[in-house]
C-alpha cells in the first residue's frame, strides 16, 4: 500500500491500477487476518489487517489516496502490535526486522505488479518502474543487514543455528539474498534501452527477484524463530 501511493501520486496511471494493488492487497490483509485469528491471535495485528483491508476495498475505484495513507498508518500499527509480542529475542529486533521486510517485500512486489501493468497502459513513463527498482536497491542492504543482526543468519551459516538441513537452507538464504540485488540492478539496468520490450524484460526480471527476495525474507524469519 506503501508503494501503490508512491507510486499512484504522480497521476501518471490508471485507475484500473489502483484497483489491482488495493485488490491484491485487501486479499492478502484479509487472509493474514484469518490465519491470525485460526492459530495465533494477537488481536491488535488481526483488527489492523481487517481495517486496512475495509479501507482498500473502500477505496478500490478512487483517485484520490486519502484511504491508502490511511491504509499505510493502520498496516504499521499491524506490524508494531505483532512485533511487540514476540518471544523472539528483542522486541526492537523483531520490529526492525518486520518494518524493514515490510517495506522491502512491498517494494519488490509493487515493482512486479506495476511492469505487468505496461501491458495494459504502455504508455506509462518508465520512470515510475525505475523508480521501484532504485528504492528495491536502498532496502536491500538493510535488509540482508537487519537478518544478519546477531542472533541472526551468521548464526546459521556457522551452524551454531541448525536449520536441520545441515546448514542448506543458510548457503539458500544467502544465495537469494544476493541474487535479489544482484536482478534488481539488472531490472534498472534493462531500463535504460529504448525498445518497449525492454519493459518486457524487466518485467520478467523482477519475476526472478521476487522469488528471490521473498526467499531473503521469509527463509530467515523461519530460521530465526524456531
Amino acid at each position: 500500500m506503501l508503494f501503490l501511493w508512491f507510486t499512484f501520486r504522480s497521476g501518471e496511471i490508471s485507475v484500473g491500477y489502483g484497483k489491482l494493488l488495493r485488490g491484491v492487497y485487501a486479499a492478502i490483509a484479509l487472509i493474514g487476518a484469518g490465519i491470525g485469528f485460526a492459530f495465533d491471535q494477537v488481536i491488535a495485528r488481526e483488527v489492523a489487517a481487517l481495517v486496512l483491508a475495509a479501507l482498500a476495498i473502500i477505496g478500490f475505484a478512487r483517485r484520490d489516496t486519502v484511504l491508502d495513507r490511511l491504509a499505510i498508518g493502520v498496516g504499521f500499527a499491524g506490524v508494531v502490535a505483532a512485533a511487540l509480542v514476540t518471544d523472539y529475542q528483542a522486541n526492537v529486533l523483531w520490529l526492525v526486522r518486520l518494518l524493514v521486510g515490510a517495506v522491502f517485500l512491498g517494494a519488490i512486489s509493487d515493482a512486479m505488479l506495476l511492469g505487468h501493468w505496461y501491458l495494459v497502459q504502455p504508455g506509462m513513463p518508465r520512470k515510475l518502474l525505475n523508480q521501484l527498482s532504485n528504492i528495491l536497491l536502498v532496502v536491500w542492504p538493510f535488509e540482508i543487514v537487519a537478518m544478519i543482526v546477531p542472533t541472526g543468519m551468521v548464526s546459521v551459516l556457522n551452524g551454531t543455528i541448525d536449520d536441520g538441513w545441515n546448514g542448506v537452507l543458510g548457503w539458500f538464504w544467502l544465495a537469494c539474498a544476493l541474487l535479489t540485488g544482484v536482478l534488481a540492478w539488472f531490472t534498472r539496468a534493462a531500463l535504460r534501452e529504448r525498445s518497449y520490450s525492454a519493459v518486457m524484460a524487466a518485467t520478467g526480471l523482477s519475476y526472478l527477484a521476487i522469488l528471490m527476495g521473498f526467499g531473503t525474507d521469509l527463509i530467515a524469519r523461519a530460521l530465526l524463530v524456531t
